[in-house]
């Protein structure tokens, strides 16, 4: 069952308990029992995503995104704007959405960590190690533009409620037009926005 009808079914059920008599169908406590643990078992990022509605629309333009409210919420809400704001914050709205994406794909791929902060923080204090250059380059990371900030954290707000990522096909690796890495060779490109080339990690590298 889909987390979705899971959620429909529980209250569904609760909204029975409330008419039945007290202890007239074992049943739907059973079922009530079974679904809370389903969802015990769900981490909170996922059941966040489900219980917030998804921008019906992205606009991609600067004028659409000011005129959202601006919103500030859990760890990795703040992971994935302190992402954008260091990688992308020179970036287009559109380019911005794109890295959010990435950083998302790899939450998905059994290859990276499961939670956003963990995508981010990857490989942060080892000598070459780290993920995203911002989180061991040395520097404090300090948020000097409070108003990119607001606006990142838009998309962050809107990403990790579980918008639709249509942008890069997928991708699990970017990197700016100024540089080359040696993956990016082998790496299908699935897209090009603003001053950014996007990549997606082959299911398996070839051997040749």
């Amino acid at each position: 069952m889909s987390p979705i009808l899971r959620f429909i079914a529980v209250a569904f059920a609760l909204a029975l308990t409330s008419v039945l008599p007290a202890g007239a169908d074992t049943a739907i406590q059973k079922l009530l029992g079974q679904e809370r643990r389903g969802l015990n078992a769900m981490s909170q990022t996922r059941v966040a995503s489900y219980l917030k509605a998804p921008a019906a629309t992205l606009g991609y333009t600067r004028e659409w995104l000011d005129s959202q409210t601006p919103v500030k919420g859990g760890d990795d809400w703040r992971c994935l704007s302190e992402a954008l704001y260091f990688e992308a914050r020179g970036e287009t709205v559109k380019g911005q959405f794109a890295v959010a994406e990435v950083i998302l794909n790899r939450v998905d791929s059994p290859r990276y960590p499961g939670t956003i902060c963990g995508v981010v923080k990857q490989g942060t204090g080892q000598l070459y190690g780290c993920q995203f250059t911002y989180t061991c380059d040395g520097r404090a990371e300090v948020i000097a533009e409070p108003r990119a900030f607001e606006r990142v954290g838009k998309i962050a707000d809107i990403m990790v409620s579980g918008a639709e990522r249509p942008l890069t096909d997928g991708a699990t690796h970017y990197h700016t037009r100024s540089v080359s890495p040696g993956w990016a060779r082998i790496f299908p490109r699935t897209a090009s926005i603003g001053t950014h080339y996007f990549y997606k990690q082959p299911t398996r590298l070839s051997q040749n």
